[in-house]
This record gives C-alpha cells, structure tokens and sequence, in this order.
C-alpha cells in the first residue's frame, strides 16, 4: 500500500502549521488573539519537526532516532536561534541566579533541561506522532528530494530571521564559548539519532497495556516533571530538584516505553496515546497556567485554553478513529516496536 502524492504532502502541511500550534499555542505562550502568527513560526518550529520527521524516514530509522533529533532541535531553537539559555534578559532577568548557571560559560543549566523536555516532547514528538497517525504507511518519507531540500532551506532561513530578531530586540549577542558548545551538544545528539539502530530490543510475547492506560501513564509522567519545577526550593536544592526530576522523568518514560513496544500488540493506536496524554498535560493545566504567567488576560486565556484543548481533543479522537480503521483493515503481523 502506498500513500498518494496529495495525501503526504497534505500530512507535511499538517505538520509544519501543528507543530507552532502545539508548541506555542497550546502550551499559552502566545494567545489566541495572535494565531496569525503561527505562519511566522511555521518556517522554525514546522520547518523543524519536518525535517526531524523526513531525515528519520529516509534514513529507514524510527522513534529513537526522532526522539534524538527532536532534542538536537530543541538545543538548536533555544541555543543559537533565540539564545534564551545564553540571555538572561530574554526572561527579564539580570543573571541567571537560580537558573543553574554553568560556571565559565553563563549558560542556565535550569533553561537547557526545560528546553529538552519542552521541545522534544511537545514541539517536535507529539505533532509527529499525531500526523503521522493519518498515514496507513507511517514510515515512509511524505516529501521528494525537492521537497526535502526546500525544507532545510525553509528551517534555515527560519533560523536565522528569527536568531536575528531577537539579538536585535533584546540588543545581545552570546559569546564565541556559549555557540561552540552548544554546537558541540546539537552535533552529539544528531550524531547519535544517525548512529542509532533499529531494533534496540528484540519482540517478546504478550500484550501491551490498553492504550488507555499508556496516555494516562503519558499524562502522569509529564504532568509530574512540571509540577517539580514549580517545587517551592531555592538554590541548589532546586537544582538537585529540577535534574532528578528531569532524569526521572525520561528514565520512566524509556524504560516503559521499551518494555512495552517489545510487546507483538504495541501499534499506533499506543503512539497516539503517548501524544495524547502529554497534549492533556498542556491542555488541561500547564497551557492555562503558563498564559497566566506570560500575563494573557483571564477571559483570553480561559477562550484559548477551551479553543485549543478542544481542538487538540477532537485532532487525538480523529487520529484515534483512524488508527482504528488501518488496523482493523491491515492483516496481523508483528511490527517494529520503535518505528
């Protein structure tokens, strides 16, 4: 079976513009007042998650190289693009005190660890995971060799306007330290999502839990990692905090998520429950809370929390339903558990 040509690069437009929905809208950075503006952002945060999604697929790779790449992304987007992690007046700080500074490089260790969490998981993983949902070939590239191409054009220009506006907006400019390491990071990341092979483990017998008990699963692990960075601790206790939270955090996640999709059962009816349960966290109280504090009016926020999480709902069912269908109408046989 394959994917007719409109059909994927319908899939890729999805992405582009769900991707900034998810990543900013959703999560109540922007209001909703200002929604035109995710087609500013769909060149970075869309041009993003495409080309995360279509390297991994036409390199014949599967989750663990999206989920690498996805962080690779995140290093990428808040290091040298809008240097949020060099700059602590980018949050209206004079120094990164409480931030975890990094001694000799004045890089917050606290903003690194928010980023990878935030854009791997949300900005990038959730929007392909849903996408990918409405395709009955889920790991085959959507785009041609030009449509490739344009799209490390696209996410490159996207890049540099954006890294452009804001050292212009906020008049600062990171050091030669602070790029080169970050550098270092993103090419370590990309480096080991290339290196990384399918299977990491091999099938076992046995079902997988129901899909719902993965999205609630989902929506307990990433609803608890945000409640611990709002921990009432100071210091280097809140430090400690932040990073045990942060590796609990992905250390349940991958250990579930291993001994789980080794299962024969494991489909994309789970995959969409993983980006269900997460979506929830944002949805239901993370989104409002963080609209709140980037100071979106009661009434604009209460309209954008209901809009989105609406229509974030009505997108999980939609993907959901057609999950459904393609396995009801594929013939039994046992998939990849990470692909």
């Amino acid at each position: 079976m394959t994917t007719p040509g409109r059909h994927r690069i319908a899939m890729a437009i999805g992405l582009v513009l769900l991707a900034p929905t998810v990543g900013e809208f959703l999560l109540g950075n922007i209001p909703i007042s200002q929604y035109a503006s995710v087609l500013v952002l769909a060149p970075l945060y869309g041009g993003g998650a495409l080309l995360v999604r279509e390297t991994a697929r036409r390199l014949g790779r599967g989750w663990p190289t999206i989920v690498l790449f996805a962080a690779a992304y995140a290093l990428i987007e808040e290091g040298p693009v809008d240097q949020m992690v060099f700059n602590p007046g980018y949050l209206g700080l004079d120094s990164f005190a409480g931030y975890a500074e990094i001694p000799g490089l004045g890089i917050s260790g606290t903003l690194v660890l928010w980023s990878l969490a935030l854009h791997t998981v949300w900005s990038i993983c959730v929007p392909i995971a849903l996408v990918e949902a409405f395709d009955p070939m889920p790991t085959e590239p959507w785009l041609r060799r030009f449509g490739y191409v344009a799209t490390v054009v696209v996410f490159a220009l996207g890049c540099v306007l954006l890294g452009w506006a804001q050292a212009d907006e906020l008049r600062f400019m990171g050091s030669s330290a602070q790029f080169l390491v970050s550098a270092a990071a993103i090419a370590a990341l990309v480096l080991a999502g290339l290196f990384v092979r399918q299977p990491l483990v091999s099938p076992v017998e046995g079902d997988p839990p129901s899909p719902i008990l993965v999205a609630l699963t989902a929506f307990a692990v990433t609803s608890g990692y945000w409640l611990s960075t709002d921990l009432p601790l100071d210091g280097a206790a809140a430090v400690g905090a932040q990073v045990i939270a942060f590796l609990l955090a992905g250390g349940v996640s991958v250990a579930l998520l291993l001994h789980w999709s080794r299962r024969h059962g494991w489909n994309g009816r789970h995959r969409v429950a993983l980006a269900a349960g997460a979506a929830a966290t944002h949805a239901l109280w993370f989104g409002p809370s963080q609209a709140a504090e980037a100071g979106t009016g009661g009434q604009e926020t209460l309209i954008g929390a209901v809009v989105f999480g609406i229509g974030a709902f009505v997108l999980v069912v939609v993907a959901w339903t057609r999950q459904r269908r393609l396995h009801d109408q594929a013939p039994l046989r046992p998939t990849n558990p990470v692909s």
